[in-house]
């Protein structure tokens, strides 16, 4: 497909969705600059696809931080830093506001037992609850964790681990220095079937 149907083919589905999007939460309460999202993060921020996050509740400051660091470039990404490039604070909040009052559908993933058993002591043991909070829900500007696309959070630890995600205050990078490729895996796939809610 070439450039230029693929780009006519996107604001198609982009337009069906927001036309969607509409009528399932309401036109006035779906926030314009919100549209474009449904795109890669799904109808009110619950994401089909294994490699992009949801965005449905999360804490509204987390979404507006990540949103932040995109405009500001200290988080690089091919699709998100262009869509942030030009939010203004209000916008950031404003997403951030509505994102977070959505609610998170189940992920659909469904974890090893071995890992949903070993899951709980290596995210106590790497401090993820400590940060995250004791269901990995998010808390202030520390996003949500449980439920979360399986693949986005493998992709994402492994980052962390490498040096190579960005990371506010340093403290995702230095626990993951302690993590073996082991224990990233089974994090990822116990937090995954975390309950969302």
């Amino acid at each position: 497909m070439n450039g230029t149907l693929r780009d006519r083919s996107a604001a198609a589905f982009a337009a069906a969705l927001c036309f969607f999007a509409a009528d399932a939460f309401g036109a006035d309460e779906v926030p314009r600059k919100a549209e474009p999202c449904f795109v890669c993060h799904g109808l009110g921020g619950n994401s089909t696809i294994p490699t992009n996050p949801s965005l449905a509740g999360h804490p509204a400051q987390a979404i507006a931080m990540q949103l932040y660091q995109f405009r500001e470039g200290n988080r690089k990404d091919p699709q998100m830093s262009p869509m942030a490039a030009n939010l203004s604070n209000k916008e950031m909040n404003e997403l951030a506001e509505y994102f977070s009052k959505q609610k998170a559908t189940p992920s659909g993933h469904k974890t090893a037992p071995e890992n949903a058993a070993a899951g709980p002591k290596l995210a106590q043991e790497f401090n993820c609850v400590q940060c995250h909070g004791p269901r990995l829900l998010g808390q202030q500007h520390i996003p949500r964790l449980a439920g979360q696309q399986h693949e986005y959070l493998l992709a994402q630890l492994r980052r962390f681990k490498a040096q190579t995600r960005a990371d506010l205050d340093g403290n995702m990078t230095s626990a993951a220095q302690a993590l073996t490729d082991r224990d990233v895996e089974v994090l990822a796939d116990y937090i995954a079937g975390l309950s969302a809610q």
